[in-house]
């Protein structure tokens, strides 16, 4: 049994039974120091109590992506990482850690589909499914998106993303492609593990 296939965690606290969810992490950074930037953004991640490091991707770099029809400003290409961990936070608590984590880092929200210094995107937060224009999960469009599946699928490939089937699969798929959805390993990076 793997890591991803245990049962949910359930701990008593002050009365309330609190499930452990599994939590998946996509960041990218495609400003200044790209790989500070998501380092930061990972050590910033577990500052605060509350998630549990599990596993982080290798580091890929990425061509910018905007969604067919949209437009994509002239920019930088990405490093991005896809990171693990397990919370008993309720999804709108780590939701409010993750846009602090990018205010602090100057992240600005001014060009859709634009350059960053931090984008930080939940995927998935165990099995739930939520509609809320805030955080919809699983995320709308990770089974578009290379820079998510393919990290992902370095460490849970055969996890699968509900309603698109199994990560390693997606990625799979989406790598064939090739052209603007292609990421590329970059085995000269490399992060440390949170604290």
């Amino acid at each position: 049994m793997t890591a991803s296939d245990r049962m949910p965690d359930r701990t008593a606290t002050g009365g309330h039974m609190l499930v452990e969810h599994r939590v998946v992490f996509s960041i990218g950074s495609n400003l200044g120091d790209r790989l500070d930037n998501i380092q930061e953004a990972v050590d910033a991640l577990f500052d605060a109590p509350g998630l549990n490091f599990v596993a982080f991707s290798p580091v890929y770099e990425t061509t910018p992506y905007a969604p067919p029809g949209e437009t994509l400003p002239e920019q930088g290409d990405f490093l991005n990482i896809v990171l693990i961990a397990d919370t008993r936070l309720p999804p709108e608590n780590l939701l409010e850690r993750v846009l602090n984590i990018e205010t602090s880092m100057r992240r600005e929200r001014e060009v859709r589909w634009g350059p960053r210094t931090l984008d930080i995107d939940i995927v998935v937060f165990g099995d739930i499914s939520s509609d809320d224009p805030d955080l919809t999960l699983p995320h709308p469009r990770a089974h578009e998106r290379a820079f998510v599946l393919v990290p992902w699928a370095d460490i849970e490939p055969d996890v699968l993303l509900p309603g698109h089937g199994r990560v390693g699969d997606l990625a799979q798929a989406k790598q064939s492609e090739g052209g603007p959805s292609a990421v590329r390993r970059r085995e000269d990076l490399a992060l440390q593990q949170p604290a």
